[in-house]
């Protein structure tokens, strides 16, 4: 990885200075524009609407306009003269409870890498923090784009959230918040048995993404010029007669779909005693397999 942004960590007198990096990916599958003729890059030119003329990128401002359809053009000497207090430093303003922080308020995470003569105080900040279950509210500007952010620990490092700001949040406005909605008994009972039948921990490896990987398919098919194989389509399913009805099916698909899974695993668990006991068999030969190990404790996992 390679940083973003350097700068250090004010917490109270402590200085601790860090890197910046992007914790997240996107994986899409990127394209060019190109002539569908011969495949071609597509190129487009600066051009000034008044005279119709290439402008160079050296020539070129940023322009904030009007309601009356005005431009103030700002050129880089007045950015450069904003006031950035947290320019190059993340000021930590204050701590809180997790869960506070509305996870709706959440723009991009990044890692926080110590240099060399900060790793001691960042390990301090790191257990401290980790040990309160707290977060720090901390405000940071990059990119001359000042953010209030959540600084938390992830697997031993620093993760910094950038957030939004309040006034960027919308306000949910929907008619039926208005309405007068009710909902039976019955289905209430049922709705909830349909969520303690689907209730499992979250594996974000159990999840693929399914377009991803259909593209990537096309495309090395048109790379290798054969065919693309086409998914079958799934039957639609009959839609129920109510909700209630619905609810219902939800809860017998969800509770079969659970029992499938429990059966793989469990016969997959099964398989892996008797693949220990051979190669224990073996190991154990001509060595005084007849004596009996106590088994090992269990370990407590260290955190970081």
């Amino acid at each position: 990885m390679r940083s973003i942004w350097k700068g250090a960590i004010s917490f109270g007198l402590v200085t601790i200075p860090v890197k910046l990096y992007s914790a997240t990916e996107q994986r899409d599958v990127s394209f060019h524009q190109v002539h569908r003729e011969d495949g071609a890059r597509i190129k487009y030119k600066r051009v000034c609407t008044a005279d119709g003329e290439e402008v160079p990128y050296s020539d070129i401002a940023k322009g904030y306009e009007l309601p009356s359809g005005e431009m103030v053009v700002l050129t880089d000497d007045d950015f450069a003269e904003l006031p950035l207090s947290s320019s190059r430093r993340i000021d930590v303003l204050q701590f809180v409870e997790q869960e506070e922080v509305d996870p709706i308020y959440f723009a991009k995470s990044y890692y926080l890498e110590p240099d060399a003569q900060g790793a001691k105080p960042y390990v301090l900040l790191r257990d401290a923090l980790e040990s309160s279950g707290q977060v720090a509210i901390v405000k940071i500007a990059i990119r001359q784009r000042e953010s209030l952010a959540t600084l938390r620990v992830r697997e031993g490092v620093f993760v910094l959230e950038t957030m939004l700001w309040p006034d960027e949040v919308r306000t949910p406005d929907f008619a039926f918040l208005d309405e007068d909605i009710e909902v039976r008994k019955q289905e209430l009972s049922m709705a909830t048995s349909l969520i303690e039948s689907m209730e499992g921990e979250f594996d974000p490896s159990e999840y693929k993404d399914a377009y991803r990987e259909a593209l990537q398919a096309v495309i090395d098919a048109k790379v290798e010029g054969r065919e693309v194989a086409r998914p079958a389509e799934e039957a639609a399913e009959e839609p129920a007669a109510d909700l209630l009805s619905a609810l219902r099916a939800s809860v017998e698909a969800a509770k079969k779909s659970r029992g499938e899974k429990e059966g793989k695993a469990a016969g997959s668990a099964e398989k892996k005693p008797a693949a220990r006991k051979s190669s224990s068999s073996k190991s154990g030969s001509g060595s005084g397999s007849g004596t009996k190990k106590e088994p090992a404790k269990g370990r407590g996992r260290k955190s970081a």
